[in-house]
């Protein structure tokens, strides 16, 4: 903020002044209206704060008429089964009301609200008072909502003083005994106390627990608190999972057993059978008392043992109910699946029946033996050709791809290619002079020049092969110049070992140490 701005006087609006600081567009601000909002804001959280309930709102209330409601008082609790379903509004006198005009009497009218949780109640609803601790004190009203067969109650209805009654007094019990009865009760205490200080003898603890032999009956129960304290925690672990997970999970459960017991309410010989059935059942279990009596004796140690085990199965519920809400959706499509599967596995069925794979597997199973008997005999034909193998990939086949070097000085008569294709080339060449054919078959034609040289060798004495004396006559050609070698020229015979295998043995070298010696050049024609 400038100067300037400071220094400016207030804005006139309405005939007040408003600092422009605080007062700059609309209307001026109402302090008053919002005073009033925050004190209206106060009075009602103070009034919801004192009386707890929320105003103008109707309540399902019923009346009851007690014979004598003096335990009874204003906003007691109303209970369904052990759950608060409301509270006591009022207690008046039954002339009060004007339902009679005998003021004399104790008669009462209760006024008491339900709330959704604790709706229907029926006309056959019963209710009494009962103290909420053992010696007094505290009371509340216990309904039973009635049976579902009869009609509902509307709000403002009345339960007869016949469907009501008060829970007995301990003033009204002592009041009761008389002076012998009294004696009696006497004696029941001294006689209690004293089967709590009896001190066990051993044929007292023949039957009793290892833990508490030799102990009073007082120690004993001593001993039990010990295990109070589990105990009371775990049934209070019992007692919230009953209420369950949502607000009207309990409320839902005791109206489902309204129903069932409803139900079976109209199967009253069905009933019958079922308790003379368990009475047998029990008549059982009570011939085994012994098996009994050690089964419950060592299900203490068991339960320990087991305690880590069910830990673990206690932390893992909640991830097999994640996994098993995800699993809703598969679930849901799973008849569509083995619909849409169904022709699938008709096929399959007939895939695997008598005339397709069936028949196969037949075949596979008959050919078996004969199979494993050819495997087992033929180990001994696959060492050979295992070893015909290695010959063949470690000498021949080497052996065969060397090039014959066939050079000499001033000549070169070398093919370049691998000696087996050479020896094919000779096969092609032999076929090709051995075509020529006449009418005496195929015949073999040489020419050579003239000359007094044979070509080397005696000339053989042919005959008939009938063994006819006149000599066959040949046509033997001559060379001018005798011969000069063979080319190229060969080497010494490759050592070959017999002692070893032939995949053992060296290559052959084919080339030699006269591979590059061929015969002298021919004379030149003179």
């Amino acid at each position: 903020m400038t100067d300037e701005q400071a220094n400016k006087p207030p804005v006139k609006v309405e005939g007040k002044d408003y600092d422009e600081r605080v007062y700059r567009k609309g209307n001026p601000p109402h302090r008053i209206r919002n005073a009033l909002i925050l004190i209206v804001l106060v009075v009602i959280g103070t009034y919801l704060a004192w009386t707890k309930s929320i105003p103008f709102q109707s309540h399902f209330e019923l009346h009851a008429v007690f014979k004598n409601a003096a335990n009874i008082r204003k906003d007691s609790p109303v209970r369904i089964a052990g759950v608060n379903v409301g509270k006591v509004e009022s207690v008046k006198s039954v002339c009060d009301n004007g339902l009679t005009g005998n003021c004399a009497s104790d008669y009462a009218d209760v006024t008491f609200s339900v709330d959704d949780n604790g709706q229907p109640i029926h006309s056959d609803a019963q209710v009494e008072i009962r103290p909420r601790i053992f010696l007094e004190g505290n009371f509340f009203l216990d309904v039973h909502p009635g049976s579902p067969s009869a009609h509902s109650l509307s709000s403002g209805d009345t339960v007869p003083v016949t469907q009501t009654s008060t829970a007995v007094q301990l003033d009204q019990i002592l009041t009761s005994l008389q002076a012998p009865d009294r004696a009696n009760l006497q004696k029941l205490l001294e006689g209690y106390g004293t089967s709590l200080t009896h001190k066990p003898t051993a044929a007292d603890d023949a039957t009793q627990d290892p833990e508490v032999q030799g102990l009073t009956a007082a120690e004993a129960i001593a001993k039990s608190f010990d295990y109070g304290q589990t105990a009371a925690r775990d049934t209070a672990i019992v007692n919230e999972a009953l209420q369950g997970t949502s607000p009207n999970d309990l409320s839902n459960l005791i109206a489902a057993q309204a129903k069932v017991f409803g139900a079976l309410t109209g199967h009253e010989a069905h009933l019958q059978g079922l308790i003379s059935n368990f009475n047998t059942v029990t008549g059982a279990l009570a011939d085994e008392s012994d098996n009994l009596q050690r089964t419950i004796k060592l299900l203490g140690p068991t339960l320990q043992i087991a305690e880590p085990a069910l830990r673990h199965t206690n932390a893992t519920l909640p991830f097999l109910r994640t996994f098993a809400l995800d699993l809703t959706p598969g679930i849901r499509e799973l008849p569509a699946t083995i619909a849409a599967s169904q022709p699938w596995i008709d096929q399959t069925a007939a895939l695997l029946g008598k005339n397709e794979l069936g028949y196969i597997a037949g075949q596979l199973r008959a050919a078996g033996p004969g199979a494993g008997k050819s495997t087992d005999e033929g180990r001994q034909l696959f060492s050979q050709i295992g070893l015909l193998s290695g010959c063949a990939d470690n000498v021949l086949i080497p052996t065969s791809n060397v090039v014959l070097n066939d050079s000499g000085t001033g000549y070169n008569f070398t093919s370049g290619v691998p000696n087996f294709k050479e020896f094919g080339y000779t096969v092609t060449g032999l076929a090709g002079e051995s075509q020529p054919f006449d009418g005496n078959g195929p015949s073999l034609r040489f020419f050579s020049a003239g000359g007094a040289v044979p070509p080397g060798g005696p000339v053989p004495n042919l005959r008939e092969p009938t063994g006819g004396s006149p000599p066959l006559e040949a046509l033997w050609g001559g060379s001018a110049t005798p011969p000069i070698g063979t080319r190229p020229v060969t080497s010494s015979e490759p050592p070959f070992r017999t002692d070893v295998t032939c995949q053992s043995n060296p290559i052959p070298d084919l080339n030699g140490p006269a591979a590059n010696q061929g015969p002298p050049d021919p004379a030149p024609f003179p």
